[in-house]
């Protein structure tokens, strides 16, 4: 059964239950990135996150208004702006208890239209950037830390998202071999992987108002719960795998309504 009702996310959790704590989130400047940082500020930790437009940053600063936040422009398919950022964040944070991996960009482009450019970009943003800022940043990570990834819902698969869906495979592999590897430091590794949530941009480059509207469309009449998720329910999940799921490592959890487990069909 399926309904359009919306719903109004309410978290129980202390909201001094992160005052301490040190975090970092990449893609923090808008959407599920930025409500992460929300999240995790009005738990009382401290977060360093990225964006690569300032006007981006400037405007969630002053959503956010709260001096435990600190915004850094950074290109996470610049190996440089990468190296800078660990830097950054030594500075400013010292080590880092949660890290959250969340930039990405979707293209639809069927195999007629993609280009080598275009897969490469996608794989640069989403793969690659997620990869390599793990590996600048992991050396700041404390003993018993935790990773999480977006990864994305990718049990039903769309024409024209090639690149997309094999990028977001790419980091849901290396959730599960990061995940071994941190173990001997006590640091989990897991994944987010959101279905449809209403975001600016749906997570879809240069989509028009027109475009936006029946991309919501779809994805409602598509997802069992009969409408698309909000970024605070995507943070919640995202919070859950880094703070509460102390016993769990190595998975990916569908944040996506049931989409991906074929209820309601």
């Amino acid at each position: 059964m399926t309904t359009n009702r919306s719903i109004q996310y309410r978290s129980t959790i202390d909201p001094k239950s992160l005052a301490g704590k040190k975090a970092v989130v990449t893609g923090g400047s808008i959407g599920m990135g930025l409500a992460i940082v929300r999240a995790l500020t009005d738990r009382g930790a401290e977060v360093v996150y990225t964006g690569r437009s300032d006007q981006r940053l400037a405007k969630a600063q002053a959503a956010l208004g709260t001096p435990l936040a600190h915004p850094v422009r950074s290109d996470a398919t610049d190996t440089g702006a990468i190296a800078a950022l660990h830097d950054q964040v030594a500075d400013r944070l010292g080590g880092i208890d949660h890290l959250f991996i969340n930039q990405g960009i979707a293209e639809f482009q069927t195999l007629e239209e993609v280009t080598e450019e275009s897969w490469d970009r996608i794989f640069d943003v989403n793969a690659k950037s997620a990869f390599f800022t793990v590996k600048r940043l992991a050396p700041l990570m404390s003993e018993g830390g935790s990773i999480v990834f977006t990864t994305v819902s990718n049990d039903q698969i769309f024409p024209g998202l090639s690149a997309y869906s094999g990028a977001k495979e790419a980091v849901a592999a290396f959730t599960k071999v990061l995940a071994a590897e941190l173990l001997p430091r006590g640091i989990r590794v897991n994944a987010i992987a959101p279905g449809f949530i209403l975001t600016p941009t749906m997570g879809v480059a240069e989509l028009t108002e027109e475009q936006r509207a029946e991309f919501i469309e779809q994805g409602n009449a598509s997802t069992p719960m009969g409408r698309g998720g909000t970024v605070e329910e995507v943070a919640a999940a995202a919070l859950y795998l880094a703070v509460e799921a102390t016993f769990t490592t190595g998975v990916e959890l569908a944040v996506d309504g049931g989409f991906g487990q074929g209820l309601g069909a």
